[in-house]
């Protein structure tokens, strides 16, 4: 099952994730500055773009997060066309619309890099699991990172592993701070139940002190959510 604002990467290449316009989408959309006729015709463009993905055979059986997207963008812009359908401009809606269609449209990154030969291990590898909002359970794509690792750990003389989780600004400081912990507990027992000892793992929440992306406090940031994953031997 496709599931949504969930997506699995390498953290080495978050450079070229955030130099991407799925990054840079701005929280406002600047659809917001236009007239409500004009908004409408523009989100209805949106939705029908993103209805048509959700049934396209290739985005449906692709590997990239594209289907995710569509899948939320047809939900958001379908949201922001009810409101609009009776007059109402619903800010959180049209930007959120907004936001998925850019992320629909954008290029897939790069594959993950398949594990390497032990003579060429790197130091230290790291990886990135991204979280629905709210949310502290690791969806299904997580364990390709989580595999990754725990399949690299042998070749590669890894012995320590560092879990750390973080959360977007929207919500307060201390609810974040829990939630951001809870969701590296998680994750770590994952990699746990696939084989690496809980003494190996530090588990760590920084809550919002730490984004990937910069936004205004309140904002829902899908970048931010996520759990970053060290693994690297003790003698580093």
């Amino acid at each position: 099952m496709r599931t949504s604002l969930l997506a699995v990467a390498v953290l080495s290449l978050a450079p070229m994730v955030l130099g991407s316009p799925v990054a840079h989408a701005a929280a406002r959309s600047s659809l917001l500055d236009l007239g409500k006729d004009q908004l409408k015709g523009e989100v209805q463009t949106r939705y029908d773009a993103a209805l048509a993905a959700t049934l396209a055979d290739d985005v449906r059986r692709s590997d990239d997060p594209r289907f995710t997207w569509a899948s939320e963008a047809k939900v958001q812009c379908g949201i922001a066309l009810g409101f609009l359908k009776s007059g109402t401009v619903d800010e959180d809606s049209v930007n959120r619309c907004d936001a998925f269609s850019v992320r629909m449209v954008a290029p897939p990154p790069p594959p993950l890099p398949e594990p390497v030969a032990s003579s060429s291990c790197p130091s230290e590898m790291k990886g990135i699991v991204f979280f629905d909002w709210d949310a502290d359970t690791p969806l299904p794509e997580a364990s390709e990172t989580v595999n990754q690792i725990v399949d690299s750990k042998a070749q590669c003389g890894w012995t320590t592993f560092s879990v750390v989780g973080h959360t977007d600004k929207s919500g307060s400081d201390a609810y974040n701070t829990g939630l951001s912990l809870r969701r590296a507990q998680n994750v770590a027992a994952m990699m746990e139940s696939a084989g690496i000892s809980s003494g190996d793992v530090q588990v760590d929440g920084r809550g919002e002190s730490q984004v990937l992306v910069e936004t205004a406090d309140g904002v829902r940031e899908p970048q931010n959510r996520r759990v970053e994953i060290s693994a690297g031997s003790s003698g580093q």
